[in-house]
């Protein structure tokens, strides 16, 4: 039967435990970073829909000037031209 020596490979892979100050820095570096770019992603797609109602609200304020200006069909149609 097969015996596995790990001591027998000419590379032995171990892992090696951070130290636990260590590991908590890197941890807290890593969620600091993801908060930071999830803030970033959040702040670019606020910025992107407000651009789009600002387009949205202007091209409804021109359709409704020219709605204004259009020739009211109901009112001449029974007589009730303003």
């Amino acid at each position: 039967m097969f015996e596995f020596d790990p001591l027998s490979q000419p590379f032995p892979q171990q892992i090696v435990p951070l130290p636990q100050g260590e590991a908590e820095a890197l941890l807290m570096s890593h969620q600091l970073t993801f908060e930071f770019y999830e803030e970033v992603r959040f702040r670019a797609a606020f910025e992107e829909h407000c651009q789009w109602y600002q387009q949205t609200a202007e091209r409804h304020r021109q359709e409704f000037e020219a709605m204004r200006n259009d020739i009211n069909l109901r009112g001449w149609l029974t007589g009730q031209q303003q």
